[in-house]
């Protein structure tokens, strides 16, 4: 759930997923799976998986975990196929939504992507005609009590970071993908705790969403993807207003 307001809407997914922590550990465990098995098991040759065990520490994933997702994709013991999949389409009011999904059976992920879609009065889109619309990034998140504003920024610009803005108590930093292991390894060597790292998708444009009806149903019809278990990630590209995105977090 990204937008212009996007580090609000990050605090309110990551609120919305906390009670279901068994959920985010099984879909990164299949991020993990996909790319060991796509680009092998050494973290030093795989940049992916590297990205991935660090989003796995920023989610207090256990080490367990994330080993046996590791060695569950070298060993491809179990004989299914993890394919990754993406959806495209709109929520009312001309609201942007790229799904991104992983699964072992594509007709049932496309059967409840397409339900919740329909249930929630959203349109699917042709493949290009939504992910035009956004940009690959990565995103690091600083508690604002972690580091010094002036320390933190020279170190991550150094590092190759594009941006380091602060909002809501935490410094926000955004990378270009291939600068994105460099910022966050710059971090780990400094000894700075992130509280967010991922590779996500940022919207070129947004649309402003100013009605609290229309917001809540938004989140709802976002957190109804989320729900779904092939799903990975949701994107949008809303600009809520701040009065009612804390009125939606205080929910």
């Amino acid at each position: 759930m990204s937008g212009h307001n996007k580090w609000s809407t990050i605090k309110h997914k990551k609120a919305a997923v906390d009670a279901k922590r068994g959920k985010v550990f099984s879909r990164i465990s299949k991020e993990i799976i996909l790319s060991v098995r796509q680009s092998g098991a050494d973290p030093n040759a795989n940049s992916t998986l590297r990205g991935l065990i660090q989003k796995a520490r920023s989610e207090n994933m256990p080490s367990d975990n994330v080993e046996r997702a590791i060695k569950r994709g070298a060993g491809d013991t179990d004989g299914v196929i993890i394919e990754e999949l993406s959806y495209e389409g709109y929520a009312s009011g001309g609201v942007a939504l790229l799904v991104e999904s992983l699964s072992d059976n594509k007709n049932r992920t496309a059967a409840d992507v397409k339900h919740a879609f329909t249930r929630h009065g959203g349109n699917l889109a042709a493949q290009g005609s939504v992910s035009r619309l956004f940009s690959r990034k990565g995103q690091i998140a600083v508690a604002e009590e972690s580091a010094k504003e002036d320390e933190l920024m020279e170190l991550v610009l150094e590092a190759g970071a594009e941006d380091m803005t602060l909002e809501d108590g935490q410094f926000n930093i955004v990378t270009e993908p291939a600068d994105f292991m460099a910022v966050v390894d710059a971090l780990n060597t400094a000894g700075i705790p992130t509280t967010v790292s991922e590779l996500t998708m940022i919207p070129e444009i947004t649309v402003p969403v100013t009605e609290y009806s229309k917001a809540s149903s938004l989140i709802k019809f976002i957190e109804a993807l989320e729900d779904l278990d092939d799903v990975q990630n949701v994107y949008s590209n809303f600009d809520i207003d701040d009065e009612i995105m804390k009125k939606l977090e205080g929910e």
